[in-house]
């Protein structure tokens, strides 16, 4: 299988745009494990790249130079996918908060340190860029969701589906509740400084709420502690911003609302531009079937057998908003 260095060997790299910055980086590296890296003449003109170009990326690479060795020594779509899989909820549940915070903002400065790299060096495409941003993203959404549906379980607010398994591997499954990817996110376009725009709904008929107050509460409180396990500023950094304005009514509804709750909106007071963004929805993260049974409800809404007149006129001033924007 090729490795990372096998791979540039021929390829054009952007030159420093600070060479002096890249000279003493490269200096500092020698005395890591970067340093076999170094060894290598196409490693040599990659590190030289990304030190004398991008001091985030700089600064990732010597916090974490043994992955910088394992990237250059790996198959980059074998290495992301290993990433990707040390995020399965399996493993995330049973970390206290502290430790699950501090691995998932690890993970994601791994995650930019490697599809950075490959993009730099042109050996994945955008799309295969932008998709690879959109699966960390989404990776991360579900570990926090099913971290947080097994802590609302064991605080006794949550029966989980299975019964006879106090702790399964994935609370998402039949809970009810799940995330929509909307944007960049639910179109698998992100790029490295989006926010992610996603949707919390929870389907009232099939939670088992077993807590003292209600549903309602129960995912409203999950919905600020998503945010803030996301994205909450560390000393490893943060993982994604998120932003939740997208769903209906955003400055008289809950942070997590009923699907009953959004679907009623929809059919009765949603907007042109509403539409558009729903075009885009994805379920990324919670319980999959609910998700999608509430979007194929929607479908109706998002795309309308007959645009009347005035849904037209609006269209071309959504279109005239953009414009102006632009």
């Amino acid at each position: 299988m090729p490795t990372f260095l096998s791979l540039l060997a021929d390829r054009p790299l952007p030159l420093p745009g600070d060479p002096r910055r890249a000279e003493m980086m490269l200096a500092q590296a020698k005395d890591t494990v970067l340093a076999e890296v170094m060894a290598d003449p196409a490693g040599n003109r990659l590190l030289e790249s990304v030190f004398g170009n991008s001091p985030f990326l700089a600064r990732s690479l010597m916090r974490e130079p043994e992955f910088g060795r394992l990237l250059a020594f790996s198959d980059p779509e074998s290495l992301f996918s290993t990433l990707i899989a040390d995020l399965h909820p399996k493993a995330l549940i049973p970390l206290d908060e502290a430790t699950f915070m501090q691995t998932l903002r690890v993970a994601r400065r791994r995650a930019a340190l490697l599809i950075a790299l490959a993009d730099i060096a042109g050996l994945w495409p955008l799309g295969q860029s932008t998709g690879a941003l959109s699966r960390f993203a989404d990776a991360a959404v579900q570990g926090v969701v099913a971290h947080l549906l097994a802590g609302a379980a064991a605080r006794g607010e949550l029966e989980p589906a299975d019964t006879q398994d106090p702790a399964p591997n994935d609370p998402a499954r039949d809970s009810g509740f799940f995330v929509l990817a909307l944007g960049k996110l639910g179109a698998l376009e992100l790029n490295y400084s989006s926010d992610i725009d996603l949707m919390l709904l929870y389907d009232q008929a099939k939670v088992r709420y077993i807590g003292k107050r209600s549903a309602q509460e129960c995912f409203v409180r999950l919905a600020r502690n998503l945010v803030r396990l996301m994205q909450d500023l560390t000393s490893d950094g943060y993982v994604c911003r998120v932003d939740l304005r997208l769903r209906p009514d955003p400055g008289s509804t809950p942070l997590a609302m009923s699907a009953l709750a959004a679907e009623t909106y929809y059919e009765g007071m949603g907007q042109n531009w509403e539409r558009a963004a729903m075009i885009k929805a994805r379920v990324c993260a919670g319980d999959a079937e609910s998700g999608g049974q509430f979007l194929a409800q929607l479908r109706p809404f998002v795309w309308r057998k007959h645009l009347d007149f005035y849904a037209i006129q609006d269209i071309h001033s959504i279109k005239r908003q953009i414009h102006a924007v632009k």
